[in-house]
């Protein structure tokens, strides 16, 4: 078997920088994790959705906790441009997943979903929730209930601010962590952080 620690033609690998940040194990498994996670959610909620684009996390957040957002809000939560927000809109429109309709004053539109676009959105959401669940049968129960604190803990340390863009909830089941025990760490978080 070929030694790990060298490139194709044998060669050691170069050493890291100085000035590159220090990388323990963790951070470097955590990171392969994360990506992994994301590439085959990408792919089974782009299956789902029947498209590839932000439409599966615009479906899940329509879904799940944007109640006739505008225009503006849901770019925000995608973290696309406005016109980029535009054109995702008018495709799911096309398809039959969403309409357009009057928002809060006169300037703004309001964003829904079609009976099409609910079914759409379960789909990826069964998708998500099969992919993540077949992700963990490798833990215990115990463990399991492990990974639910620390990830929590980790996902509260990267929380950004309020106006952040490209929210990290945008393909979450929030249902899900209102109805758990404490709630959503996130959450929860945010409302100690900008309380008052």
């Amino acid at each position: 078997m070929a030694d790990p620690t060298t490139q194709l033609g044998g060669e050691k690998p170069p050493q890291r920088p100085d000035h590159a940040a220090a990388l323990d194990r963790s951070a470097n498994v955590f990171g392969a994790l994360a990506l992994i996670v994301a590439d085959q959610m990408a792919d089974v909620t782009a299956v789902a959705a029947g498209r590839s684009d932000s439409a599966p996390a615009a479906l899940a957040a329509l879904y799940h906790f944007l109640d006739r957002p505008s225009v503006d809000l849901l770019r925000q939560v995608l973290g696309l441009t406005s016109s980029g927000t535009v054109r995702l809109l008018d495709r799911l429109v096309e398809s039959g997943l969403a309409e357009r309709g009057p928002g809060a004053d006169a300037r703004s539109t309001a964003v829904t979903l079609t009976a099409a676009g609910r079914t759409a959105a379960e789909q990826v959401c069964a998708a998500r929730a099969g992919l993540l669940d077949r992700a963990l049968t490798v833990l215990s129960p115990g463990e399991r209930a492990e990974f639910s604190a620390l990830s929590a803990k980790v996902l509260v340390g990267m929380m950004r601010g309020p106006g952040a863009v490209r929210w990290m909830c945008r393909l979450c089941d929030t249902g899900i962590c209102r109805g758990a025990p404490g709630g959503c760490p996130v959450g929860n978080a945010a409302r100690e952080r900008y309380a008052g």
